[in-house]
């Protein structure tokens, strides 16, 4: 009755549970040497009861000490010791089994005393060898796994720093050739706007000049991104300030004034935020209601932004189209809008998803607050 109780913990106390039905097996062999009988007893016809004297529970205790060894467990040659000693009162059965029972086994054809402590040894080392199999594969496949995984982040590594060096050298060639470029327009745009002799000349000069200053300051912000260190840790260097987000009703206004009926909310008060994210969250809006504008003439425009202290959340969704676009203009643009939003939505660590939605389709993108930048 121990041992088999003991069988319960075979997988958490495998050790103990295998020098547990070993204690038992040599506690039986002890007694009957010492007082013959006592425990093992021949009834009248010769017959021993019980009719195997060691415990019936040995060769899963001998399977479970060696197939499940422990985190940090001993060496294998001690966790056999407890089945090399049940072997020893194993192999001395004919010691204590009653004379009327050895008889009855020698005259026999089929069966013997050595024959017994055969098949009791051959149990027991048996299950004893299938256990160090079973811990044996257990460990290769857990050596093959681990060096799956091992692969795979190393190749995840090499990925990410392959895809580092790439934004280190595009976020070079930016302000090396196009931050210098776009800077000289802005010169000569200044200089035209001083030496042009009409007012229209002079207002559309600077009308370019803000537009390169503004190119100029996105160009900042996307190459200070691209410097930043691939774990998101913060470059060093100076940002731009956080400030307001972009308002977004007159974007609206002007998806109205095209005959795009657009439904728009705010929930909360506006955050602070960086350049990069203002930004950000006015492109996704127009890109969203140009592709509604596109691809759905005539379907109502739902526009939800929801703003939080980590960040602003923006939903833009529409109805099914209420007639067929126009082929040419849905066929413009070089059909890479959505994908460019998502490069530019995770850059700075957002979230975004874009996809069918009930009859319609809808765009989600979730922005943070802030994105450190590094100083270019």
């Amino acid at each position: 009755m121990v041992p088999a109780l003991a069988l319960v913990a075979r997988r958490r106390a495998p050790l103990t549970v295998a020098w547990t039905t070993t204690a038992v097996a040599v506690l039986v062999w002890l007694v009957e040497q010492a007082a013959p009988g006592t425990l093992l007893r021949a009834d009248a016809d010769h017959t021993l009861r019980p009719p195997v004297w060691w415990p019936p529970t040995a060769p899963l205790a001998a399977y479970a000490v060696m197939a499940f060894p422990r985190d940090g467990a001993r060496p294998v040659w001690i966790r056999a010791l407890p089945v090399v000693v049940l072997l020893v009162p194993v192999g001395a059965i004919g010691d204590v089994l009653p004379v009327t029972a050895l008889r009855r086994f020698s005259a026999q054809e089929t069966d013997s005393v050595e024959a017994l402590v055969f098949r009791s040894a051959a149990a027991v080392i048996g299950a004893a060898l299938i256990g160090m199999y079973v811990a044996a594969r257990r460990r290769v496949l857990q050596a093959l796994t681990d060096r799956a995984e091992r692969a795979e982040r190393e190749r995840h590594l090499l990925a990410e720093r392959a895809r580092a060096e790439e934004r280190a050298r595009l976020a070079a060639e930016m302000h090396d050739v196009v931050a210098h470029r776009v800077t000289l327009m802005v010169l000569q745009a200044g200089a035209l706007r001083v030496r042009a002799p009409d007012e229209p000349t002079r207002a559309a000069a600077e009308e370019l000049r803000g537009t390169g200053c503004q190119a100029l300051e996105e160009l900042r912000d996307v190459v200070g991104l691209l410097r930043r260190d691939t774990s998101g840790a913060p470059a060093e260097g100076p940002g731009a300030a956080p400030g307001p987000l972009p308002d977004l009703s007159a974007l609206i206004a002007e998806s109205a004034a095209v005959g795009v009926p657009v439904e728009f909310a705010e929930h909360g008060d506006p955050p602070h935020a960086s350049p990069a994210v203002g930004r950000t969250a006015y492109r996704v809006v127009q890109e969203a209601l140009t592709n509604a504008r596109k691809h759905a003439p005539g379907a109502t425009v739902h526009v939800d932004v929801r703003y939080g202290t980590g960040g602003v959340t923006l939903t833009v969704r529409n109805a099914a189209r209420s007639r067929e676009p126009d082929a040419d203009l849905a066929a413009s643009g070089s059909g890479m809008g959505l994908a460019g939003l998502r490069e530019r939505v995770e850059l700075i660590g957002g979230t975004f998803a874009a996809g069918p939605h009930l009859d319609g389709f809808r765009v989600e993108a979730s922005l943070p607050a802030y994105v450190p930048v590094a100083g270019s």
